[in-house]
């Protein structure tokens, strides 16, 4: 807890922690647009108007950026209003954001990367390793460097650090899973985490990051889409990938429903005696 704090935000941080199971990560963030809306208006947040922060919010161009900000003021007016912090229920509509398509990667280019990587040392296995490993289970990357060794039963596994601190489970295909074994079994270095780098400590998001970097040309995060985006093709329910992928909303899933469409649209093309 920070204590610079106001005792109002203290209490807004308790809130996002405790009732909204929010990350830490995410509390920062909410914590620091606010303060930032606080520090431009330069009034207490109690007693900002619809104007105030209107003033705050036309600052920034980006509507991503404009969004996040959005919804940082539109859950701490809510948390004031439930507390009778605040008369007036401030709420003000998200802008509207064009939504762009998933960048992802086919199984074919992940195997042709991965296939490149010298396996004959420990760091050539971790890195061939933790790429199958991120295809595989659909990890953001922080879930997947958080993984310990005792999450993994039985081909399943278990995300303890999900966003929102939610758990969830999903199985692993067998070939990540021997890739992993064989990487393991040549790692000497004692730590409940299964990625680590040369001195045995947690591999870091930007090591992870120039390993995928390296061999595949896109980020780790470009294995998630590609992940949900391999088993879209593959026909399978929306409402399943949502669940692997630990989405709260059906609607953040339905970006990869365009994927569906297309592959609709290339298996008519292919074998409709009319194409």
């Amino acid at each position: 807890m920070n204590s610079n704090l106001s005792n109002l935000l203290v209490a807004f941080e308790e809130y996002l922690s405790v009732t909204k199971a929010l990350d830490s990560l995410t509390i920062s963030s909410y914590i620091s647009d606010l303060q930032q809306l606080e520090i431009h208006s330069k009034k207490v947040l109690t007693k900002l108007s619809t104007t105030d922060v209107l003033a705050f919010l036309s600052t920034f161009e980006n509507k991503r950026t404009l969004n996040r900000k959005l919804s940082s003021i539109n859950v701490f007016f809510y948390f004031c209003h439930i507390q009778s912090f605040t008369h007036e229920k401030i709420k003000i509509p998200m802008a509207k954001v064009p939504k762009n398509l998933p960048k992802y990667v086919s199984n074919e280019e992940i195997l042709d990367g991965i296939n490149l990587i010298d396996r004959s040392n420990v760091t050539g296995l971790r890195d061939y390793a933790l790429i199958l490993f991120l295809y595989a289970s659909g990890c953001r990357v922080s879930e997947a460097l958080s993984v310990q060794r005792t999450d993994i039963v039985e081909g399943w596994l278990k995300i303890r650090f999900a966003k929102g601190e939610k758990e969830r489970v999903v199985p692993l295909a067998p070939v990540a899973t021997q890739a992993m074994e064989r990487y393991l079994s040549e790692q000497t270095l004692a730590s409940p985490y299964i990625w680590l780098n040369y001195r045995g400590e947690q591999l870091s998001r930007i090591s992870a990051y120039k390993i995928v970097k390296k061999y595949l040309g896109v980020s780790p995060h470009v294995l998630r889409h590609s992940f949900a985006s391999s088993l879209i093709i593959g026909g399978a329910d929306l409402r399943v990938v949502q669940e692997l992928l630990g989405h709260a909303s059906l609607e953040t899933t339905q970006i990869y429903t365009h994927i569906q469409k297309q592959n609709l649209a290339e298996t008519m093309h292919a074998y409709h005696p009319l194409r």
